[in-house]
């Protein structure tokens, strides 16, 4: 994907069992968990191209996030804080070749980054 593509949308839900079920019978999603990240299913649509998971929902993660593919983690939040946006979670680790963030835009809409490579085999 380019810098720019939406990569990957979280749904927070407090009961992964009952929202995996939903979720399935909605819309034929196909829902697993991979290995290294039990407790969190991963969806994908059946255009095989959009996806995301089922997160456990918490107080500050109470609805849905994009997170959006960019070319520089560090550059991006760099630009967001220089265009009034404010940093949420600083660029951490994924696996040895990805990386996340959260950023908050000018309206209080939580936006997530995504940065690298992720295997799904």
């Amino acid at each position: 994907m380019a810098h720019g593509d939406i990569t990957h949308i979280d749904i927070p839900v407090s009961d992964t069992a009952r929202a995996t079920d939903f979720y399935r019978a909605l819309f034929g999603w196909q829902i697993a968990e991979s290995p290294g990240f039990e407790g969190y299913p991963m969806w994908q649509a059946p255009n095989e191209i959009s996806g995301g998971g089922l997160a456990p929902r918490s107080e500050d993660f109470s609805q849905p996030r994009s997170y959006v593919e960019v070319d520089s983690i560090e550059d991006t939040l760099r630009t967001v804080q220089e265009r009034g946006g404010r940093v949420v979670m600083d660029r951490s680790p994924i696996s040895e070749t990805s990386w996340w963030a959260i950023f908050e835009d000018p309206d209080g809409n939580q936006v997530g980054l995504y940065e690298g490579t992720t295997s799904t085999g």
